[in-house]
């Protein structure tokens, strides 16, 4: 993966505009919290291939993290944090926001093909 380029993750974002695609979103501080901190709370959250169609799709940040918006006919879908992105399998938009260490925290990817299980 490589740190967003606005630019060309909204255009990527775009190309899925009105069209039927598959999305996975995937959240978590894992193992992350409780190993470091026996207080912390583990939350995450994980959908994988809901089939959703959005009419509009917008990513904006500081240059150091972002926020990407799917909006939909009666709602939103939105993932906070975004660091990093790539093309998969040159059909599959790759979205992921890491921590200094590298960790995952979040995840939001989207194509017109289901995502392996």
């Amino acid at each position: 993966m490589k740190p967003i380029d606005l630019d060309k993750v909204q255009e990527k974002l775009e190309s899925f505009t009105d069209k039927d695609v598959y999305v996975h979103l995937e959240t978590t501080n894992g193992a992350y919290a409780s190993h470091v901190n026996a207080k912390a709370y583990n939350v995450g959250v994980y959908i994988r291939n809901a089939k959703v169609r959005f009419n509009q799709a917008k990513i904006v940040g500081d240059g150091k993290s972002y926020r990407a918006g799917l909006k939909m006919e009666i709602g939103w879908i939105y993932a906070e944090g975004l660091t990093d992105w790539e093309m998969f399998e040159g059909e599959k938009l790759l979205m992921a926001g890491h921590d200094r260490e590298g960790r995952l925290m979040v995840a939001l990817q989207i194509s017109e093909t289901p995502f392996n299980y």
